[in-house]
């Protein structure tokens, strides 16, 4: 069982940090560009106003599928429960690595948006 709340905690993590960092981006951007912190790429690095809007529009994303990979991760780990380590470890490896798809999944939207509503050289259309 303990084991079990361990991959639990584990599993959990990831879509508390999308609805953490999705909550706070959705409502404003890291105010410099930097290469440190925030949704950084090179199309969303090329101006002020594609910083913010992917930022907003990747928070938004984040904090919604965050949400709804909660109560999934958790009832995708419960088939599990009272079983030995190996059936557990392998169920929670599984469910982190299916929890991926989201959170790349946000970043080939979320440069969609951007290149529909920004030219190459980060101007609105």
């Amino acid at each position: 069982m303990t084991f079990w709340l361990f991959m639990l905690a584990t599993d959990l993590l990831l879509p508390l940090i999308m609805v953490v960092f999705g909550g706070i981006f959705s409502r404003r951007a890291p105010r410099e560009i930097n290469g440190l912190f925030g949704y950084r790429t090179p199309r969303s690095i090329r101006s002020r106003d594609t910083w913010a809007f992917a930022h907003h529009y990747s928070g938004r994303l984040m904090f919604r599928w965050g949400l709804a990979m909660l109560p999934v991760s958790v009832l995708a780990l419960l088939p599990v429960l009272g079983q030995g380590e190996d059936a557990v470890g392998t169920a929670g490896t599984v469910i982190c690595c299916v929890q991926l798809v989201p959170l790349f999944g946000i970043i080939f939207v979320t440069e969609r948006a951007l290149k529909r509503n920004f030219d190459d050289n980060g101007k609105k259309r």
